[in-house]
């Protein structure tokens, strides 16, 4: 009988205690507290990993143009359901509305505005919470005593799994839209909100001399971790101004510290651009003559998005390089927000043009941006072109996001599945898209449509 040698023996047992390690690791893993604090890690190395293999600046949409189906044919054997509220309009030249001067400053502006009481909240801790903090320190101001998971639990809910814990539940939801911010207002809150597009400097300063803090989306540049810099959309909370420095004062729920910083005009508005300059304001209802007032032109919605439109018109003639698929990008967003859906899908094809020709140097491509806007949905979607919209959508799932929990273009590539006939996958996408974000109303509705429970 062969007798196997003592360190031999010493070197098997070892050997046991690798897989007897890594079953003690992933059950520790699994224990609540701990699981709560690695879960976002983990789901980090994993990204860098999928990244990695497949760069997601690399991804690049190229629109056909192609559609399943004529506009005029669309719009006769479309189901009711999905083409009853928005109509394509195929005005190629946007019908220009009245233009009043957006300066109506009737005092001088200080040179100084830092607001006081402003309560400054963290997104730390709490993946994609950029959205939630935000817009827990603009309610503070005005006395809100509630927290940031008291608005994530609405605006960013996530899965429903009773076996996570809420921050987990809610960590592949990437995004909250501005509308969801203001509707979370409206709608759970006793004070009022509301978002415009268009802004500028100077109705910013005008808002904060009388008080009003401004929040804004904007985007925003950091080195990733291969060094090179990547492009981010991230909320910001403007609470003051100061000339002598020549910046607004924010407070930025991602940075450490982040309170109190100085964002430079230029700066601020370089980064406003890639959000056609969108911004919100939350009041008491009790100031809203007094807001409507300060807003000028820019109370009216349309006003406000026509002024956009043209802001992006001239910025088409002015900019170069990267810059400039941010103003094509503009553009279409406003063709959007007009309804002029032909407009919009025009001008988002030369937006993926300039995409295509990005400088990549030193920067990478803006690959998140159709996490934060779906303006090119809808102006394919309503411009009958449903293969652009799948293929889009396809571009953005596969290739931009380590995981496919985009629950808004999952939406919209169910409707243009649906269609061109493809139910299946239709009902997939909506059920997918209420994985991500439970009891979402477009998904919801879209399931109900076609008699489905969700």
């Amino acid at each position: 009988m062969y007798n196997l040698p003592m360190n031999r023996i010493k070197k098997i047992n070892k050997l046991w205690l690798i897989p007897a390690a890594l079953l003690l690791g992933i059950g520790l893993y699994f224990i609540p507290p701990i699981h709560d604090r690695l879960a976002p890690r983990v789901d980090l190395v994993r990204t860098r990993i999928v990244y990695f293999f497949k760069p997601p600046a690399e991804a690049v949409f190229q629109p056909s143009g192609q559609t399943a189906l004529t506009i005029e044919t669309a719009i006769v054997t479309a189901r009711a359901e999905m083409l009853l509220t928005l109509t394509p309009r195929a005005t190629m030249t946007p019908t220009q509305g009245p233009t009043p001067t957006p300066t109506i400053t009737s005092t001088p502006l200080p040179a100084s505005v830092i607001l006081p009481g402003v309560v400054y909240v963290d997104q730390h801790g709490a993946w994609n919470y950029c959205g939630p903090a935000n817009l827990t320190m603009a309610l503070k101001f005005w006395g809100w005593q509630g927290t940031r998971d008291d608005v994530a639990k609405v605006v960013k809910p996530g899965s429903g799994d009773p076996k996570k814990n809420f921050i987990e539940q809610g960590l592949p939801d990437k995004n909250v839209m501005p509308y969801e911010l203001v509707d979370f207002v409206n709608e759970n809150t006793n004070l009022r909100a509301l978002s415009r597009y268009g802004g500028d400097e100077n109705l910013v300063k005008r808002l904060l001399a009388a008080g009003f803090p401004v929040l804004v989306e904007k985007g925003y540049y950091e080195h990733d971790y291969t060094g090179k810099i990547d492009w981010l959309g991230h909320y910001l909370f403007t609470t003051g101004y100061d000339d002598a420095r020549g910046g607004f004062i924010v407070q930025d729920a991602y940075l450490k510290p982040g309170k109190d910083l100085l964002s430079t005009y230029a700066a601020y508005q370089d980064g406003w651009r890639s959000f056609n300059y969108i911004f919100m304001v939350i009041y008491p209802p009790e100031r809203e003559k007094e807001l409507i007032d300060l807003l000028g032109p820019w109370k009216d919605e349309t006003w406000a998005t026509q002024h956009a439109l043209e802001l992006a018109e001239k910025e088409i003639k002015s900019l170069k390089g990267n810059d400039l698929f941010f103003a094509l990008f503009n553009k279409g967003t406003s063709h959007v927000a007009l309804q002029q859906y032909v407009d919009a899908a025009a001008a988002y094809d030369q937006a993926f043009a300039s995409y295509e020709k990005w400088d990549i140097k030193e920067k990478n491509r803006p690959f998140r941006m159709m996490w934060y806007q779906t303006g090119p949905y809808f102006s394919y979607y309503y411009s009958g072109r449903y293969l652009d919209v799948i293929n889009l959508a396809d571009t953005t799932l596969n290739d931009t996001i380590s995981t496919p929990t985009l629950e808004e273009s999952l939406l919209w590539r169910g409707r243009a599945y649906y269609q061109i006939g493809d139910t299946e996958s239709a009902v997939a996408d909506f059920r997918a898209a209420l994985r991500v974000h439970i009891n979402w109303t477009p998904a919801v509705q879209a399931l109900q449509d076609l008699g489905l429970q969700p």
